[in-house]
């Protein structure tokens, strides 16, 4: 079932989150984008440990459209490097998996 992934990917605002997720549907790169938020994310970034109020954007998807998926992000995200992460499904409801599959695949 690895035909299936979730990509997710942090950022700093609400309303970028969300325009990554309409860019990421609107291009339909993948069936569905949860934006949840606000949450808080601690890392380091330039030798020194950050925190930082961040919304997180959930992507339902196809792993054959990853990389168009990376790039969309990439154009739209303001981090220097933005987190991006894609998870294998390893299981999940056929009906859903289908629907990922047909919301994917219209033009």
């Amino acid at each position: 079932m690895t035909d299936f992934i979730q990509v997710m990917t942090a950022i700093g605002s609400k309303e970028d989150a969300q325009k990554i997720a309409n860019g990421i549907i609107g291009q339909r790169l993948a069936a569905c984008v949860q934006v949840i938020g606000p949450i808080t994310s601690a890392y380091w970034w330039q030798d020194t440990i950050e925190t930082a109020e961040e919304w997180l954007c959930l992507m339902k998807t196809r792993q054959d459209l990853y990389e168009r998926v990376e790039q969309a992000i990439r154009e739209n995200h303001p981090y220097d490097e933005p987190e991006i992460l894609a998870m294998p499904v390893l299981a999940g409801s056929k009906t859903y998996l289908e629907w990922i599959v047909s919301e994917t695949t219209r033009s």
